[in-house]
């Protein structure tokens, strides 16, 4: 997939453009991914997707912004799964910001991407004060040459499928739910870093993938399991939060004690797909008690998977 970046993209091609933050890449985004790419293809178009970077409210209200989803490595390969063959990030800063919709319109989707079809969610808007929507570019499609549509929400259930419904099911630690609004388990990505050895020396050697926000989606210790190591998803058991017992103030991290494997893994990208929620972070008063804990969310998992087996074999 080819990436581009900035206020001025250039490209040689005509393109059938899709809009949004595409936080998670849920079944609603998925649903517009789908349209574009089917487009392109019957009018030998490139399916281009436009993303923004940060997520707007990260620069206007950081302190209320949402918990992001997926870092940009995993939008991008979910983009590029779906079948995206352009993805342009708009780098969302205060120029972004101020530039009026008819620019955005003019210098970004017309002139750099050269825009032939555009689809975009039925409540998106863009520009300075959020002027653009869909009748302003219905206005300016005429003028631009470009062919407009609006995907309506997709349901599931009677859930409307939005990045909010999927942040509410994983911070309620309803990651069945988070999974069918998903369309797959939730997953975080990451390199793996080296920790402080804890885990090590308590007997459960962790994988360590360090989260650059501090705001997280959910919190806690999951049954997971982790591919990227092996031919197969391996099975483990993860922690994801601020270790309240060994910490204080710390940054957010994932740690990962994988079953069945023992390897080295540093510098290694890994996924981790979250299955089951066993319990919340808590502070115990002693590593004794901790270590006693992490053999049982150990069992727990490997319970967990043992019943799996039984039931798919």
């Amino acid at each position: 997939m080819r990436i581009t970046h900035g206020n001025h993209p250039h490209v040689h091609h005509a393109s059938a453009v899709t809009i949004g933050n595409f936080d998670g890449v849920h079944l609603g985004h998925q649903a517009m991914l789908q349209h574009v790419v089917e487009i392109a293809r019957a009018r030998q178009l490139t399916p281009c997707a436009v993303t923004f970077e940060p997520h707007p409210r990260e620069l206007f209200t950081p302190e209320l912004a949402p918990a992001r989803l997926s870092n940009l490595r995993d939008k991008l390969m979910n983009l590029a799964a779906a079948g995206i063959t352009h993805t342009h990030i708009c780098h969302f800063n205060t120029t972004l910001a101020h530039m009026p919709a008819e620019q955005f319109v003019q210098q970004i989707l017309v002139d750099g991407l050269q825009t032939r079809y555009l689809l975009i969610g039925d409540d998106f808007c863009f520009g300075a004060k959020r002027t653009g929507n869909f009748d302003l570019l219905q206005k300016l499609s005429t003028q631009h040459n470009y062919e407009l549509a609006a995907m309506h929400s997709i349901t599931h259930d009677t859930t409307r499928v939005s990045s909010t419904a999927v942040r509410a099911a994983l911070a309620n630690g309803e990651l069945d739910i988070a999974k069918q609004l998903l369309g797959h388990p939730y997953r975080i990505s990451g390199r793996v870093a080296h920790g402080d050895k804890l885990g090590r020396e308590l007997g459960f050697p962790t994988a360590n993938i360090r989260m650059r926000r501090n705001k997280l989606p959910l919190t806690g210790i999951f049954v997971v399991e982790v591919h990227g190591i092996a031919e197969h998803a391996l099975p483990a058991v993860a922690s994801l939060g601020v270790r309240p017992t060994v910490k204080t103030g710390a940054q957010p991290l994932l740690e990962i004690h994988l079953l069945n494997f023992t390897g080295n893994l540093y510098g290694r990208i890994i996924h981790v797909d979250f299955l089951a929620k066993l319990r919340d972070e808590e502070k115990y008063p002693d590593l004794a008690t901790l270590t006693q804990q992490i053999a049982l969310d150990v069992a727990q998992t490997h319970d967990y998977f043992q019943h799996l087996t039984h039931t798919h074999g």
